[in-house]
C-alpha cells in the first residue's frame, strides 16, 4: 500500500500547524520552546482532554500567548523540586480551556510520564509536521543539513527532553491503512527503556535479595518489573545497588509520588528509589 505524502500529512494535521505557526511567525515566540508547548499540548490531548488545539485555533493572539506561557510555566515545573504550588493551581486559564481543574500538583506527580511523553511526541510527531514551517523561520543557513543528512533545531538538545533532531524526508513507515497507526496506543506506551529505568541503593550491613526487592514492588504495584539488575557486591556478599527497567514509565512516578527519591522499609532493611540517569 502507498505512503502518506507529505502534503497529506501537513493537512491531516492542519491545526496543529496552524497553531505552531501562530506562535512562531504571529507572536514570535522561541521555536524550541514553542515545540515543546505544542507536544504538552498535543500529550493533554491523548490522555483524554480532547480539542484542545482545534479550540487554540479560534483563539485571539494574546490569548493563544497567555495559554503558552502557562504552558511554559509547566514545562518549567517539571525541572524544579520542592516549589510551592499557588493558591490558584497556577493554570487558571488551562483550567478552564480544558473544562477540568487542573494545577501544577498534576504535572509534580506525573512528572517522569509527561516528560517520557513529550520526548516521545517531539520524535514521532513534531519532527513530521512543522519542518517546513521550521525551515521558513530560520532560513537554508540558519537549519542546515548536518553532515548525516539531519536537520538539527537550535536550542536542543534540552536538558530535560533531550534531542530535537528532523529525519530526511521518509515517510514509507506512514501507511494510512497500516491497523498500527490507528489503535489506541497512549504516548507513554512508547519510550525507550531509559525512561522506564530506575537506580536503588541499600544500607550496607542490612543486604537485600533480588527476591525481596521483587516481591515488595510487585505487591504493591503489580506486574511492574521489566528487567532487575542487582549490582556487584563491594563488601562480602553485600549488593549495595540495582537498576530496574518497569514495563512502563507511569509506575515511575506511582513509585516515586511526586519526589525525586522515594525511601522504603523492606523486612527491616531500606531501599531508596530514584529516577536513573544515563551520564554517558
Amino acid at each position: 500500500m502507498a505512503p502518506i505524502t507529505l502534503e497529506e500529512l501537513y493537512q491531516f494535521h492542519k491545526i496543529d500547524r496552524k497553531v505552531f505557526s501562530c506562535l512562531v511567525i504571529n507572536l514570535a515566540r522561541n521555536p524550541a520552546q514553542s515545540l515543546l508547548v505544542m507536544a504538552l499540548w498535543l500529550w493533554l490531548e491523548n490522555i483524554g482532554f480532547p480539542n484542545i488545539i482545534p479550540m487554540l485555533a479560534n483563539f485571539p493572539n494574546t490569548l493563544i500567548n497567555a495559554l503558552a506561557d502557562e504552558a511554559e510555566t509547566c514545562l518549567e515545573w517539571l525541572g524544579l523540586e520542592n516549589r510551592r504550588i499557588p493558591n490558584n493551581g497556577g493554570l487558571p486559564l488551562t483550567s478552564t480551556l480544558i473544562h477540568s481543574q487542573i494545577s501544577l500538583q498534576f504535572f509534580t506527580q506525573k512528572r517522569f510520564t509527561v516528560i517520557a511523553s513529550i520526548k516521545a511526541t517531539l520524535s514521532k510527531i513534531c519532527t513530521r509536521i512543522f519542518t517546513d514551517i521550521l525551515q521558513h523561520i530560520f532560513g537554508s543557513t540558519s537549519l542546515a543539513p548536518s553532515p548525516q543528512n539531519l536537520l538539527i533545531v537550535p536550542g536542543f538538545p534540552h536538558p530535560l527532553f533531550g534531542s530535537f533532531i528532523i529525519p530526511p524526508t521518509h515517510l514509507e513507515e506512514l501507511d494510512l491503512f497500516d491497523p498500527r497507526i490507528w489503535d489506541n496506543k497512549r504516548v507513554c506506551d512508547d519510550v525507550n527503556d531509559d525512561d522506564k529505568t530506575m537506580f536503588l541503593t541499600f544500607s550496607r550491613g542490612f543486604p537485600v535479595t533480588e527476591d525481596e526487592v521483587s516481591h515488595f514492588l510487585t505487591s504493591r504495584y503489580g506486574d511492574c518489573i521489566k528487567v532487575l539488575n542487582m549490582g556487584n557486591s563491594e563488601t562480602g556478599n553485600q549488593v549495595l545497588f540495582a537498576t530496574m527497567i518497569l514495563n512502563n514509565v507511569e509506575t515511575v512516578d506511582e513509585i516515586l509520588s511526586g519526589k525525586y527519591i522515594a525511601k522504603f522499609r523492606v523486612n527491616g532493611k531500606h531501599i531508596w528509589i530514584r529516577k536513573y540517569e544515563r551520564r554517558d
